[in-house]
């Protein structure tokens, strides 16, 4: 491979390892504000214990979600500078106001929250966990802003003498037909996690350890499971106006997500497909009739064009070139999105059955190993469906990196060789490798040991009750 596919590589792994944390960053940083509100309108010390408890896995993860998005930005001007020079303009201005607005929001009232314990008034305190909350989406809003600029750029013109896209409207950046889409699709997906997360602890703790804190565990199963359930059906919603969107301006991606290579009208949606060797054309497939024409288009009997013809569109636009992504990858990762998360609610569902009219599930039964299996996967599909989802929406737009502006092969740095990305790379896979570790350590310790003890301390004897001593 040359220095081009080992930086795809290296921004893959990292981008993919950094949305690890984000959605758990997101999601968990409502509910937890959520538990918090609930405590603090009931009294109800459960609420208390469950705020302390997931807030602590909270920032463990914010953690963690700091430290990789740190590294990941780096790589634009080592990796990526020609890319870097032709969009700094335009790319630059989002990824500024998340750092300088919405990531020092959520920074300076999280401290304010973590050490404001007992020493702020409670809705004071209460509005600083908020506050961090709506940062996290805010933050997440402006890199969804700019990726969306590569999907669909505009506001911006050509500047032929510099040789770079320079910005004209930031309104219609930040007004992006796939941003407005894209932003609620990807919280609806951080929801999906952070609740998955939550009913996934408590239903172990209700398992493994039953009698202990029950009222707790099984109102954060209850929470974190409905959360999941609810998100599922907005990712379902928001996905759907997003395939239409998508298929407006990157036809070739709506295309390449059903492997249809001739334009069809209607057009089925294959569940599952073999093709030949070469992918150009399958050998069994189990379709839905039309679905495809709805999702694309809103209607059954739409026209969905194939890869073939939008192949030879754009080689009349662009240019000589192949222009297909890599249809196995978007194919399967189009479906193992959907497959994933579909998975996650069942099991959410599953929990709310579980739990029903003050039930608690038995380990002992067999309905209860089988829910301590599905708990503990509760946790990874929707992190799994997050992963495909982002390989299909960038391996989607291959070839371009800016699409119908800039080909992936002409955004990487010339002077950075393929020995100094792998060196890099190998670097970097290490050191995550050991952030993982440390990661999931922390993560198992905290969510093992429970829900804390909030009973307030004893109180202290008046210095005439204590007995002398001396101290050395």
């Amino acid at each position: 491979m040359d220095a081009t596919d080992l930086a795809r590589w290296q921004f893959g792994i990292v981008t993919v390892y950094h949305f690890l944390f984000v959605p758990i960053t997101i999601g968990m940083a409502f509910l937890v504000a959520g538990f918090q509100t609930a405590w603090v309108r009931t009294g109800d010390e459960k609420w208390l214990k469950l705020t302390k408890f997931y807030g602590k896995l909270f920032l463990i993860n914010f953690a963690m979600g700091v430290v990789t998005g740190i590294v990941q930005e780096f790589q634009f001007g080592m990796n990526w500078s020609e890319y870097s020079r032709f969009v700094g303009d335009i790319f630059g201005a989002p990824l500024a106001m998340e750092a300088l607005l919405a990531f020092f929001l959520e920074s300076t009232f999280l401290g304010l929250w973590i050490f404001g314990w007992d020493r702020l008034p409670k809705k004071i305190h209460l509005a600083c966990i908020w506050i961090v909350a709506w940062g996290t989406v805010l933050s997440a809003a402006f890199i969804l802003v700019a990726n969306s600029w590569m999907q669909n750029p505009v506001g911006f013109k050509i500047n032929t003498e510099r040789g770079r896209a320079e910005l004209t409207d930031f309104w219609a950046v930040l007004t992006n037909k796939v941003a407005l889409i894209t932003i609620p699709h990807t919280i609806a997906g951080a929801f999906l996690t952070g609740g998955g997360l939550v009913a996934a602890v408590a239903v172990w703790h209700l398992l493994r350890r039953p009698g202990r804190d029950t009222a707790a565990y099984r109102s954060a199963a209850k929470v974190g499971a409905w959360t999941t359930l609810v998100a599922m059906v907005a990712l379902a919603l928001t996905g759907d106006v997003q395939g239409k969107v998508m298929t407006e301006v990157q036809p070739m991606k709506m295309a390449a997500a059903e492997a249809l290579y001739t334009t069809e009208q209607p057009a089925p949606f294959s569940l599952f497909t073999v093709g030949t060797l070469d992918g150009s054309r399958p050998v069994y497939a189990l379709e839905l009739p039309d679905l495809l024409s709805f999702l694309a288009t809103g209607t059954f009997d739409g026209q969905v064009q194939g890869i073939n013809d939008l192949q030879a569109e754009y080689e009349a636009r662009y240019g000589p070139g192949d222009y297909k992504p890599n249809i196995p990858v978007t194919y399967w990762t189009f479906r193992l999105m959907i497959g994933f998360g579909a998975l996650a609610s069942l099991i959410a569902l599953w929990v709310l059955w579980a739990t029903r009219k003050g039930r608690a599930p038995d380990v002992h039964t067999r309905g209860g190993r089988l829910l301590l299996g599905g708990a503990l996967a509760l946790p990874l599909l929707p992190l799994l469906a997050n992963s495909t989802g982002w390989i299909f929406t960038e391996m989607g737009r291959q070839p371009w990196i800016v699409f119908g502006q800039m080909k992936t092969a002409m955004a990487a740095s010339p002077s950075v060789g393929s020995g100094d990305v792998i060196t890099s790379m190998v670097v970097f896979t290490l050191l995550y490798g050991a952030l993982a570790v440390v990661e999931v350590g922390l993560l198992l310790k905290y969510a093992k040991a429970g829900v804390p003890d909030v009973s307030p301390p004893p109180q202290a004897e008046s210095d005439q009750d204590r007995p002398l001593a001396f101290a050395y």
